[in-house]
């Protein structure tokens, strides 16, 4: 098993940054692909990015969003600069005992989520 604990989310400028934290706690922290998702009132959940030794990220985000990993402190992060109000969305860690994919779907982990949003 695998626990997940989100932090860092709040109200924040367009424009603005944010850094997100997940600590994991749990079975061997190293050898998971570790996601974010988000998701919005009334869409889907969708992906943001992903570390799994390698960075992977969606297309609405690349160049403004950055996904880190410290193994010592079993945490992932992402860094969220450049914020625009469509990045408002609860903001939640995933992680997957397999190799990096953007399917919600197949992430067996997830962490409670954390509030984002931007304001105009």
């Amino acid at each position: 098993q695998v626990q997940l604990v989100e932090s860092g989310g709040g109200l924040v400028q367009a424009g603005g940054s944010v850094r997100l934290s997940c600590a994991a706690s749990g079975r061997t922290f190293s050898f998971y692909t570790m996601a974010w998702f988000r998701q919005a009132p009334g869409k889907e959940r969708e992906f943001v990015a992903a570390w799994t030794g390698s960075t992977y990220y969606a297309d609405s985000v690349k160049g403004r969003f950055t996904i880190s990993r410290d193994n010592a402190k079993n945490t992932v992060y992402l860094q969220m600069n450049s914020l625009k109000p469509e990045d408002t969305a609860v903001y939640y860690c995933a992680s997957r005992p397999g190799p990096y994919s953007n399917n919600y779907a197949l992430y067996n982990y997830w962490g409670q989520g954390t509030q984002v949003t931007v304001s105009s």
